[in-house]
C-alpha cells in the first residue's frame, strides 16, 4: 500500500485574530486532526499558521477557519516544501 506524502502550508489569516484565543483554537483543531506545525501572531496583526501532514487533514482544518465564529477577514494559503514538525505549538 502506497503512502500518501504530507503536505505542507502556510496559511496567513487576518481579521481580528489576535488576543481573542485565535492561536488556541487553530492548535486544538489541528492537533485533533494530526496537523504538526504552529500557529504565530505576526506584527501586522495576523496570525501565522504552518500546517504539516495530509492534505484532507490541512483542507478540514482550513474549512474550519471559515466557518468559525472569529472576525476573519482573509485567508491566504502557499505551499512549502521542507517541513519537519513534530508537533503543532503557539508562538
Amino acid at each position: 500500500m502506497w503512502e500518501v506524502p504530507e503536505a505542507c502550508k502556510r496559511i496567513r489569516v487576518t481579521g481580528v485574530v489576535q488576543g481573542v484565543g485565535f492561536r488556541a483554537y487553530v492548535r486544538r483543531h489541528a492537533t485533533m486532526l494530526g496537523l504538526t506545525g504552529y500557529a504565530k501572531n505576526m506584527p501586522d496583526g495576523s496570525v501565522e499558521i504552518v500546517a504539516q501532514g495530509q492534505e484532507k487533514s490541512i483542507e478540514e482544518l482550513l474549512q474550519q477557519l471559515r466557518e468559525s465564529h472569529f472576525d476573519i477577514d482573509n485567508i491566504e494559503v502557499e505551499d512549502l516544501t521542507g517541513c519537519n514538525y513534530a508537533h503543532f505549538t503557539t508562538m
